[in-house]
């Protein structure tokens, strides 16, 4: 018979960034998000959105209302940053 493993929610989340598909992600500050929406003349709510419960948005304990920047890199499409307003649950 098996043994069952258990791990801690903060285990699973802390691995979450180990994974290769996972891309970075780090949480703004406000001095930042100011910038971001100024660059491209948009307002915080114009954002695309992610959810609280997301596993990175849990990994980083963001807040509702904080922005998350992802950046990744790949041969086919080279180095992007790509942004998201972490907004409640349904």
């Amino acid at each position: 018979m098996a043994k069952k493993v258990s791990k801690t929610t903060e285990e699973v989340e802390i691995k979450i960034f180990e994974n290769k598909l996972v891309p970075k992600a780090r949480i703004l500050s406000e001095d930042e998000v100011k910038e971001l929406l100024k660059k491209y003349n948009v307002k915080l709510r114009e954002l695309p959105k992610i959810l609280i419960t997301d596993p990175v948005v849990r990994a980083l304990k963001a807040e509702t209302g904080q922005v998350i920047e992802f950046s990744r890199s790949g041969e086919l499409y080279g180095y992007s940053k790509y942004y998201r307003l972490v907004i409640g649950g349904v």
